[in-house]
């Protein structure tokens, strides 16, 4: 029997109108980023446009959601700006 592999992914988005970071995890990043072009993300919608600054992979949906979770917190934004430091001039 073959075993079924799950991906997870923590993301970072940056809003270009306010410049501030979106946060999120999901387990299909493809659709998540439509949706959030689309407008079809509650959180996101008065920010387009988005652009996907960063993104990490994980097998288990509770490191993923570990990381997003760290990610929002004040270091986790200290980190991300640290780690993005060239995109963030761009």
């Amino acid at each position: 029997m073959k075993r079924q592999t799950f991906h997870y992914y923590t993301y970072v988005l940056l809003s270009l109108k306010d410049n501030k970071f979106y946060i999120g995890s999901t387990n299909n990043l493809k659709r998540r980023l439509t949706q959030h072009s689309h407008g079809l993300v509650e959180a996101t919608k008065h920010r387009l446009p988005l652009k996907l600054i960063h993104y990490e992979y994980f097998i288990s949906r509770e490191d993923a959601e570990a990381r997003e979770i760290f990610l929002k917190s004040g270091y986790g934004h200290k980190q991300i700006k640290a780690f993005l430091k060239t995109t963030l001039k761009q």
